[in-house]
């Protein structure tokens, strides 16, 4: 199966920046959307980006010019740069792995906390 685990979550005051890294444990990684999502608690998991086995990537309205998405196949590994981070970028961020074709499969990692301070 594949694995995926996420880091570089933390504290972090208002404005500021974190990268955060997903490593997948399989070469799969390659063929494979991938994506960060975040959730808060009591609240529903909400994408917030993801680029495809090509590169092309998509975002949120609401980290648009902010986050940016990129992977790195060779070390079969998908980071989020995060800038001018905001006190509602608050959540725990998840990892995501979507394989379309030629099979279905949808694999989530474990998450890291991002607080974002006033």
């Amino acid at each position: 199966q594949v694995q995926l685990v996420e880091s570089g979550g933390g504290l972090v005051q208002a404005g500021g920046s974190l990268r955060l890294s997903c490593a997948a444990s399989e070469i799969i990684f390659r063929l494979y959307t991938m994506g960060w999502y975040r959730q808060a608690p009591g609240k529903q998991r909400e994408l917030v980006a993801t680029i495809t086995s090509d590169g092309s990537t998509n975002y949120a309205e609401s980290v648009k010019g902010r986050f940016t998405i990129s992977r790195d196949n060779a070390k079969n590994t998908v980071s989020l740069q995060m800038n001018g981070l905001k006190p509602e970028d608050t959540a725990v961020y998840y990892c995501n792995a979507k394989l379309t074709a030629p099979l279905r499969a949808d694999y989530w990692g474990q998450g890291t906390q991002v607080t974002v301070s006033s």
